[in-house]
């Protein structure tokens, strides 16, 4: 999840443009190349900003094992992300009580230069993907309506760290060389970028070829939908380019979200995809990257691993 200056019509996000870095932020830090020796507490503007809306975070101090797994996530961005995030992050900080999993902020620029603090939910280091994906996913459905479907996600036993690294540091890489538009206003219209053009109308608008009321899930709608539902949903969202449902929520979450899948499966030969079942048997599964839409967008993700 990212701030930008104006993110709306986006479930279950605070809006907020942070604008200050707090003291605790070390500028000189930014001399050395092991990204993830960054780890300072996150901005006193994040603190707060989750404070005034009732919850009480906490800096998380990382174990030496949790360090491993931070490390090792570092290692495996591609290319262009370690070369951006070396310029252009700040800082990356660990909280306890978060009530989201992640969120990319903008803070302080250092010599004119766009700079970002990125703080997780520390509970995320004890989980692989195939367990946050999956809660992640629930989330977008009600299951009590019928307990006879279930739904899970298929994202392997890699650290869940990786994929959220990965999917964060991406609006990082587009923050700064702009593979999507970045409007003050969220209903601005704007040029389109390659990325963008006939696939989104606004930053939070897909065209209308796109727009269909069972992908106004709580990613868009901000409300869950039945679960028996979910069959109908995936079968819509095949007929559609974007790779997730999140990558519906807004044109920076579609490429982070394209941008982690394709790289999840065609790099890291991870498997990702999601099943929904009835009474045990699967009735609907949904490959991103076996999508034809999808995979007719991949060309334009050659720029992130050049050397």
């Amino acid at each position: 999840m990212i701030l930008p200056r104006l993110k709306t019509g986006i479930a279950a996000v605070l809006v907020l443009f942070i604008t200050t870095c707090s003291q605790a932020q070390n500028k000189t830090h930014l001399n050395t190349n092991a990204l993830s020796r960054r780890i300072k507490p996150a901005p006193e503007s994040v603190f707060k900003m989750f404070r005034e809306a009732g919850m009480q975070p906490v800096k998380h101090e990382l174990t030496p094992a949790e360090k491993e797994k931070v490390t090792k996530a570092f290692k495996l961005l591609p290319p262009l992300h370690q070369h951006i995030l070396k310029g252009h992050l700040l800082s990356i900080s660990f909280m306890d009580h978060m009530p989201n999993t992640a969120l990319t902020s903008p803070v302080d620029s250092v010599g004119g230069k766009k700079m970002f603090n990125i703080t997780f939910r520390a509970s995320l280091l004890n989980e692989n993907i195939s367990q946050w994906a999956t809660w992640k996913e629930k989330s977008c459905f009600i299951p009590a309506a019928d307990s006879s479907y279930s739904l899970h996600v298929e994202g392997g036993n890699m650290d869940a760290i990786i994929y959220v690294l990965l999917h964060e540091a991406t609006h990082v890489v587009d923050a700064v060389t702009n593979i999507t538009p970045h409007p003050d206003n969220a209903s601005a219209v704007v040029e389109p970028t390659p990325f963008t053009k006939d696939i989104w109308r606004l930053m939070n608008k897909p065209a209308e070829p796109y727009i269909d009321s069972l992908l106004e899930t709580r990613f868009r709608s901000g409300k869950p939908v039945s679960i028996s539902l979910a069959p109908d949903v995936y079968a819509k969202l095949s007929k559609t380019p974007f790779p997730s449902l999140y990558a519906t929520a807004a044109w920076f979450e579609d490429i982070a979200e394209l941008l982690s899948i394709y790289h999840m499966t065609n790099k890291l030969k991870q498997p990702f995809y999601i099943v929904v079942t009835k009474d045990n048997s699967e009735v609907a599964r949904f490959e991103p990257m076996k999508n034809e839409l999808a995979r007719q967008r991949l060309g334009q993700l050659a720029t992130f691993y050049k050397p």
